[in-house]
């Protein structure tokens, strides 16, 4: 047919110029009766089917110059359909749009053209230009061509003016390609489309029609303020209409795509609107739909509607609850689920702890478990605040808190108190708990006021609104919680309670409005409330528990919430604690970490601290306090008495160290740690597998603690000090022997291993010990000889040996052998020598060369490295100036706990001697024989 012509539609030309034509000249010239067709009508047709459709078609029609003629076609088209009903308030302008381009050519009058063309082959027109314009608008070139000649205007008047479901069709499917960029899709909100695009969904009966509605209007939600736009003017409510009634699969999908897009950031609108279409029960049976697409897409539709408290406790009626739990459980058994595809499920699931209804379908659908293994999971950090603030909301339901607390919550929850979590999200009003929405803001009431009373009345749910409390009506047990704490429980609590900025609380209206509510405040109401049960020690007085408490209170970078102090102060209050925090160290670890600021971080190594120690020392020794007042209570002494001598090792070791550090009587500690073998049980299980990290440092200030309440009129003293620098305090007796021209004469040698001769004198010499009394006066052969070999002595070692035997006390030649601090002693001279005098049977020798040995290596000042090198010389008094250096009332408590660590590395397997001398030291007696106490 086409050979039959003296033109052809396979040329872009010709197609373009049939185009032009029509646009500037009328739609009724070059009528072909023979074929029933127009020349425009086969360009049109060719257009659509075969240049557009061709490889890089589009591009060329847009090139030629296309677009414009084919804009003018749809204007002259449109204008001479069939006038439409008055508009609505509201309809699109008939006005040009910004950018838009005048057609070239005056148009035919709506009347002429009319009578010209029959309204089906206007329709036929209409349709084919349409078709081609869709199909352009997905090339982005295109698309900016046609909003600059004002093609979005156009497109908006056929939408109001045609209402053929076909037009409608095509019409829409092309403002949705245009609203694939963020200009166009502003133009088009601008030119009023969207309620015209609305009436479609209502009044279009054709399923592809209503598809190309749905998908423009999915394409215009780019934005928050579009989202918002489109709700506002009452698009969600068909769409959720549309998707309870519709049969059709791809419809279907079509609106579950559009919903999601449009929920995104769920404003209220978009809520109220869903609840009153109907599309929450059809959301939550789509969310099981075969196809993964749909299913996704409502799943996370229902996930986002979360973020509106008004529609929670209906989508939890319609079973959203299961359906969302189910969803995440899945995706977190899944190696392939990323962090991204299930932060929005963990977020709704917090939400949905909101609502009392909710929290009970999560419980019993195994939330809770589900929300412990989130907390659990260190690569769900940033999700760990919103999980606690959820689990708040079970604040008073005991089965659930009993639940929780066999799960091991208590000591996730103090793992927050100090740990790194992500940021939170910013939550609008909108997102607070629906079960009292006329409550929602309160107004701020005075503390202690009938107004606060009744705020938190209702929160609590003791009353169902204003209405149902009177003036004189004040239940028995309805006090707030916090009313029945301390209100000041700690000396000095005032310093550590100064305001901070204070939050108004989100997530729970259990604490009062007063009460400062940061990142850490949900945790600390949760352990407020297991704190506050008969007997909290099983999960509150535990290591993991107390280090996340008391890091807290040291760490936190502003004054700490008073929640947390009364929560210590409570526990230290409680007799049933008692045995738990000697179980567990927890005294010594009050102790160390509040009074003298060493915590398990900082041990060994220091870490840097903030500067408040004095604070924290206060605090430590209030809560001292108040275990002291419980373990000298009757119960106290009983319940010590027993865990000491019926416990189990472990735990009696346990309670042998905690006693000086709770009990202020002597008679009693003497009782339980002497009569009753708790301190050498202590000092024996020093050499064994440390049961706690610091273990050694509590065990050195226990020891520290116990020597000064069993002695305290006692006073440790090191060895006497002999300075090297100054002139002896005694004259040299052995000096005139020496030197070229003595000034007494020597009758006798000694004759060293090196080939040194040392002058004496015999007869001196020989009184000294009975060693030399026999070797030098009696039958053997050396009292004939004048040259006496000495075997196994260095010069330096000989050297106040020569000394001793002439009658030198003090003279300072006992330090000569002795190393600097901080070289070894095991092998040095003075090893030698100690040796020597031990050999010769010189006892005066040996302890003034013990007390050099100490002055030198056991200065205060020194290092606690030195007393394990003292230790190892394995001399009982030596042992003894260690224990002291150790035990010393005003040493440093880390030098203290790692010189400890020296003793019982050198001890090894060999305990007996460090244990006579610490138990020597503690009870204030003598050790190793007479020395310098």
């Amino acid at each position: 047919m086409a050979t039959a012509k003296p033109y052809s539609t396979d040329s872009l030309s010709f197609c373009l110029a049939q185009l032009t034509v029509a646009a500037g000249e009328g739609l009724g010239e070059g009528k072909d009766t023979t074929i029933n067709e127009t020349p425009l009508d086969r360009a049109l047709l060719a257009l659509r089917t075969r240049h557009v459709k061709a490889a890089g078609g589009i591009e060329r029609f847009r090139a030629r110059g296309g677009l414009r003629p084919l804009l003018v076609l749809l204007r002259r088209t449109a204008a001479a359909e069939p006038a439409p009903p008055p508009s609505s308030p509201g309809s699109a302008p008939s006005a040009g749009s910004n950018g838009s381009a005048p057609s070239p050519g005056s148009a035919p009058s709506a009347a002429s053209s009319s009578r010209t063309w029959p309204p089906a082959r206007l329709r036929k027109t209409l349709d084919l230009a349409l078709s081609i314009l869709a199909n352009c608008c997905t090339e982005g070139a295109c698309r900016a061509e046609v909003r600059r000649l004002g093609g979005i205007l156009s497109l908006v008047t056929i939408l109001r003016c045609v209402k053929t479901d076909s037009i409608q069709n095509r019409t829409a499917r092309a403002l949705g390609n245009l609203a694939m960029e963020p200009e166009s899709c502003r133009d088009i909100h601008s030119a009023g489309a969207v309620p015209l695009l609305i009436k479609s969904l209502t009044a279009c009966q054709d399923s592809q029609c209503l598809q190309s509605v749905v998908r423009a209007l999915r394409n215009l939600a780019d934005s928050p303020q579009h989202r918002l736009a489109l709700a506002q003017q009452g698009a969600v409510q068909p769409l959720a209409e549309l998707l309870a009634s519709t049969p059709d699969p791809a419809l279907t999908f079509a609106l579950v795509r559009a919903l999601l897009e449009l929920s995104q950031g769920c404003s209220r609108a978009f809520a109220e609107q869903l609840s009153l279409g109907g599309g929450l029960g059809p959301l939550v049976s789509l969310a099981s739909h075969p196809k993964g697409a749909v299913r996704e897409a409502t799943i996370l539709t229902l996930a986002n509607v979360c973020a509106q408290g008004l529609v929670r406790p209906a989508l939890g009626n319609a079973g959203g609850v299961e359906v969302l739990l189910g969803e995440l459980r899945r995706l977190r058994g899944s190696n392939g689920a990323s962090p991204a595809s299930q932060q929005p499920l963990v977020r709704a699931v917090c939400l949905l702890c909101r609502e009392a209804i909710n929290r009970a379908r999560l419980r019993d659908a195994g939330g809770l478990e589900l929300l412990m293994g989130l907390l659990r999971d260190s690569q769900a950090r940033a999700w760990h605040p919103g999980v606690v603030a959820a689990l708040a909301g079970f604040l008073y339901d005991a089965g659930a808190l009993s639940r929780l607390q066999a799960l091991g919550l208590v000591p996730l929850l103090a793992e927050q108190l100090c740990g790194e979590a992500g940021e939170e999200e910013e939550e609008g009003k909108e997102a607070a708990s629906w079960d009292f929405p006329e409550e929602r803001i309160p107004e701020r009431a005075e503390p202690g006021s009938l107004r606060s009373l009744r705020s938190w009345l209702i929160s609590e749910g003791y009353a169902g609104g204003p209405g149902d409390i009177s003036a004189d009506w004040f239940p028995e047990h309805c006090l707030p919680p916090e009313s029945s704490e301390p209100s000041s429980p700690v000396p000095g609590a005032a310093s550590l309670q100064s305001p901070r900025t204070l939050c108004t609380p989100r997530r729970s209206s259990a604490a009062t409005p007063e009460e400062p509510w940061g990142q850490e405040g949900p945790a600390l109401l949760l352990l407020s409330r297991f704190s506050q049960a008969p007997d909290p020690s099983g999960a509150l007085v535990t290591g993991p528990a107390l280090c996340g408490l008391l890091a807290y209170v040291t760490g936190a970078p502003g004054p700490p919430n008073p929640r947390a102090l009364r929560i210590l102060a409570r526990l230290t209050c409680n007799p049933a604690c008692l045995e738990a925090f000697v179980r567990s160290y927890g005294a010594a670890l009050l102790r160390a970490w509040l009074v003298l600021g060493v915590a398990p971080d900082d041990w060994p190594a220091p870490r840097a601290r903030p500067a408040s120690h004095s604070q924290h020392r206060e605090l430590g020794e209030m809560l001292l306090q108040n275990l002291t007042v419980q373990a000298e209570s009757p119960f106290g002494i009983g319940a010590l008495t027993h865990l000491l001598l019926s416990g189990s090792p472990e735990d009696r070791v346990a309670c042998a160290l905690t006693l000086p550090f709770i009990c202020g009587k002597p008679s009693l500690l003497r009782r339980l740690l002497l009569d009753q073998g708790g301190l050498r049980l202590l000092l024996a299980s020093l050499t064994q597998p440390a049961p706690h990290p610091l273990f050694l440092f509590f065990a050195a200030d226990s020891l520290s603690c116990l020597q000064s309440l069993m002695s305290p009129t006692v006073g440790p003293v090191l060895p006497s000090a002999v300075s090297m620098d100054l002139d002896p305090p005694s004259p040299c007796l052995y000096e005139p022997l020496l030197g070229p021209a003595p000034a007494l004469t020597p009758d006798l040698h000694f004759l060293l291993d090196s080939g040194l001769r040392l002058p004496a004198q015999r007869a001196t010499s020989s009184t000294a010990s009975p060693f030399f009394q026999a070797l030098l006066a009696g039958s053997f052969i050396e009292a004939q000889m004048d040259l006496v070999p000495l075997r196994g002595l260095s010069p330096g070692a000989a050297w106040p040996v020569l000394h001793h035997l002439h009658g030198c006390r003090g003279c300072g030649a006992s330090l000569r052998p002795v190393p600097p601090a901080g070289q070894p002693l095991l092998g040095s001279e003075a090893e030698e020598a100690l040796e020597a005098a031990s050999r010769f049977l010189l006892p005066s020798l040996e302890e003034e060369l013990e007390e050099a040995v100490g002055h030198v290596h056991l200065q205060p000042q020194g290092g606690p490295e030195s007393v394990g090198e003292v230790f190892r010389l394995g001399r009982p008094r030596l042992a003894g100036y260690c224990a002291r250096w150790i035990l010393g009332p005003g040493q440093c408590p880390r030098k203290r706990a790692l010189a400890l660590m020296g003793l019982v590395e050198a001890a090894g397997e060999e305990t007996g001697p460090l244990t006579e001398a610490l138990l020597a030291v503690v009870m204030g007696v003598e050790a190793g024989g007479k020395g310098p106490y």
